[in-house]
């Protein structure tokens, strides 16, 4: 069992009692920021725990960093072994059904090295749909230990980004829905538009109508289309705040696309500060 960017609801199936796994319930709604850990307590995978956007996958104790700042990697390890999570543990993370918050997870794991992660693919929904039972017992994980570092080299900082603006190299790709983009509408943050140079490229492009990921050669065609000569190494991911950039580099690995970065602060980041360009249209 070596999972590491996407996971059918029939091979986790298969494995579902194997003491190598931890399964993760990311449900999450911006909205409603307690409406995830409620569906959770109400019905999960089996044996899943659950994973709180705004308490787990982020420390919003940190300013300026914005909306979901990332937590320390002490903190975050912390957490993870309170999951009963190893180094050698097989993770599988899984949201409602598209993996925009379970693609987080899976790129925080990455961040510090943890090569056997992966998404559930179309997420609960699929689970449901392919037979899976549903529990609602909350599980009790023996507590496991995790040390660890984030690779930096995994991340891209405001500072990058306006070295790009400067110069023109690279490319940054933003995950938000088009009208964000364009700055026509804005429910979340202060300021609607988007950085100047960026390039949308929606999440939900990643998707099939049932939130399962689309072939791995359409996506790695998209992709290549949409860097053209330049290097994944060289292109940026961003969206509001960190979260659905992730489900653009999930897509970009399981394609077979390699070392693209995340600006883990994102839009809600670049505008802490209003001497930063913003561009609409």
């Amino acid at each position: 069992m070596f999972w590491r960017t996407l996971v059918e609801p029939e091979e986790l199936a298969d494995r579902i009692d194997s003491p190598e796994l931890v399964i993760v319930d990311c449900r999450f709604d911006l909205r409603d920021p307690g409406a995830g850990e409620r569906a959770y307590r109400a019905g999960h995978v089996p044996g899943a725990v659950y994973a709180h956007l705004d308490r787990d996958l982020s420390d919003q104790t940190r300013e300026g960093k914005g909306r979901h700042p990332l937590p320390e990697a002490d903190r975050f390890c912390a957490t993870l072994a309170g999951w009963g999570v190893t180094p050698s543990s097989q993770v599988v993370a899984y949201d409602a059904n598209d993996g925009a918050i379970a693609s987080r997870l899976w790129w925080m794991l990455r961040l510090l090295g943890h090569a056997r992660v992966a998404v559930l693919d179309g997420g609960l929904s699929a689970w449901a749909a392919a037979g899976g039972m549903l529990d609602n017992a909350v599980p009790r994980p023996r507590a496991g230990s995790y040390r660890a570092r984030f690779d930096v080299r995994g991340m891209a900082s405001t500072a990058v980004i306006a070295a790009r603006m400067a110069s023109g190299n690279g490319r940054l790709f933003d995950a938000r829905a088009p009208e964000r983009f364009r700055g026509e509408v804005e429910p979340i943050d202060r300021v609607a538009g988007h950085v100047p140079g960026a390039v949308n490229r929606p999440y939900v492009a990643n998707l099939e109508t049932d939130g399962r990921l689309r072939p791995r050669e359409q996506l790695a065609e998209e992709f290549r289309a949409l860097l053209g000569d330049t290097r994944a190494s060289d292109a940026v991911l961003m969206c509001g705040s960190g979260v659905t950039a992730c489900h653009n580099l999930l897509a970009m690995e399981h394609a077979g696309i390699h070392g693209a970065r995340v600006y883990a602060g994102s839009w809600s980041e670049w505008i802490s500060d209003p001497s930063r360009p913003v561009a609409r249209g």
